[in-house]
């Protein structure tokens, strides 16, 4: 008899023991006319409708002896015969049946009748867009790697998988093309995510910290999305994608602080409208953390740079407001922040009413309670929308929070303060790294290459070759000049 290998038990005494101090887990003692034998598993995981429709009627039958016939009658390709009890550890935790000729006895046949329970393929919530693709991960492992096999039908599209997690032992899948990514990058993620050292991994986000270069950086140096179009496309670009079992999120890198406010419709659109679009994203979120800091310093310091008209409405609005501009900004911000995460945690419904009678309602009682000026007013609502223009809901929340030290070195040095502060943010931005690429490319290091595709982004044409930060294995997409000369034959 062939078995799988692994080092051979005493018994199964004790595993079984540990087991039935579960409820859900079922053990029973039946025979046929010649055979007798104990069936063992977990209800919870098991798929009932498998394992009474085809698998009991052949375990019932007398067309078996052994478990060799048993594994060669019953129609399941996933039957194992083993002799390594931490194999039937693992299978049963995976909703495989447990069939014995002893109580406690080995060999043992393992059937796999796993429950699969996840929800049908849905709309994107996150990063929705009007054109394109209208599918999103689920919770699903295999799901999610389904999505982007259609999208990469390709025999070099590589998948490896592991578990992590002392408790949880969470299923997670490695993703990369072969020929393309270059193997250090899937050797920095694979050794990584084999050096976490944690019981209960939950959700991708958990791995997304574990393995990002600097552990006490606000800015996420791993992107995660929620599009497979997008991961296909990345994937394709030669990078690594990571699928978490239970997280609709897939983790893609190295990534660049471009990618962030980079969203997969500008590849729907016209590269000229896609520009457009992308300029509009970088000075929102400019705009947005900068614009009640400038407010602040100016208010604070540098009264001579305000325009004398601008300055009697300014004054007016402030009149019979008793507190210094930066407690004035800080209790908008605050309040901005307070409905945000009220609206977010609440009810769908009841979340967007609390969202915008809220805003209304207390923007008007401010003003005219006299504890903030109308003109700060319009300013905060629109740096909170300009905010919402990020593509990546976890940058969003980077840039939110990025106004609150721009705002106290604007109160303590005025706009001298605010260059400060953006020399400590460029400073860090310069030694951030995802995987070991420099985060800031292709701004610093400067590639003149990957800014076809970063600030802007330039007809297909010219994007004949993958980014250069990657050092993949094939740097040609494909020939620009054959390309060209195709076209000239065609027209």
């Amino acid at each position: 008899m062939t078995y799988e290998s692994g080092k051979e038990k005493p018994s199964l005494v004790q595993l079984i023991a540990r087991f039935r101090t579960s409820s859900d887990f079922l053990q029973y003692e039946a025979e046929t006319n010649e055979v007798k034998y104990w069936i063992s598993y977990i209800r919870t995981l098991v798929d009932m409708q498998t394992l009474q429709q085809s698998i009991m009627p052949i375990v019932k039958s007398d067309r078996w002896k052994t478990l060799e016939e048993l594994k060669k009658e019953i129609p399941i390709e996933n039957i194992i015969l083993t002799i390594d009890t931490d194999v039937i550890k693992e299978k049963l935790l995976d909703g495989y049946i447990l069939v014995s000729l002893t109580e406690y006895g080995l060999p043992s046949a393992l059937i796999k009748a796993t429950l699969n329970k996840a929800r049908d393929v849905s709309l994107p919530e996150v990063e929705f867009s009007v054109v394109g693709p209208k599918e999103a991960f689920v919770e699903s492992l295999e799901s999610n790697i389904n999505l982007i096999r259609k999208r990469i039908n390709n025999e070099n599209l590589r998948i490896f998988e592991m578990n992590v997690g002392d408790l949880s032992k969470t299923k997670l899948a490695v993703l990369y093309v072969e020929g393309v990514c270059d193997e250090e990058n899937v050797h920095t993620v694979i050794q990584r995510i084999k050096d976490i050292q944690f019981d209960q991994i939950s959700d991708s986000s958990f791995i997304s910290q574990m393995i990002s270069d600097n552990h006490n950086s606000p800015f996420p140096q791993i992107l995660d999305t929620e599009r497979p179009d997008r991961v296909s496309s990345i994937l394709a670009e030669g990078k690594v994608g990571i699928i978490v079992d239970g997280s609709p999120h897939v983790l893609v890198g190295p990534t660049t602080l471009v990618e962030f406010f980079s969203a997969f419709d500008d590849y729907f659109y016209n590269w000229i409208n896609a520009s457009f679009f992308r300029l509009v994203r970088l000075f929102a979120v400019s705009f947005s953390i900068l614009v009640t800091p400038i407010y602040v310093a100016t208010l604070t310091y540098h009264y001579e740079l305000i325009p004398s008209d601008l300055l009697n409405t300014l004054i007016s609005s402030r009149r019979e407001v008793p507190l210094p501009p930066i407690l004035e900004a800080l209790f908008l911000e605050l309040t901005i922040e307070l409905l945000r995460e009220a609206g977010a945690r609440l009810p769908t419904k009841v979340g967007q009413t609390i969202g915008i009678v809220g805003g209304i309602v207390i923007g008007t009682a401010s003003v005219e309670a006299g504890l903030t000026s109308n003109v700060l007013l319009i300013i905060v609502a629109l740096s909170a929308l300009a905010s919402f223009t990020t593509p990546i809901y976890a940058m969003g929340n980077t840039i939110r929070m990025l106004r609150f030290p721009f705002l106290l070195f604007a109160e303590w040095l005025g706009l001298l303060g605010i260059v400060l502060c953006f020399c400590f943010l460029l400073t860090h931005l310069l030694r951030l790294t995802s995987l070991g690429r420099p985060f800031l490319e292709p701004i610093y290091p400067p590639r003149t290459v990957d800014m076809k595709d970063a600030i802007i982004r330039l007809p297909f044409s010219l994007l004949s070759k993958r980014p250069e930060h990657l050092r993949t294995n094939k740097p040609k997409r494909f020939s620009a000049v054959k390309a060209k000369m195709n076209k000239d034959i065609d027209e």
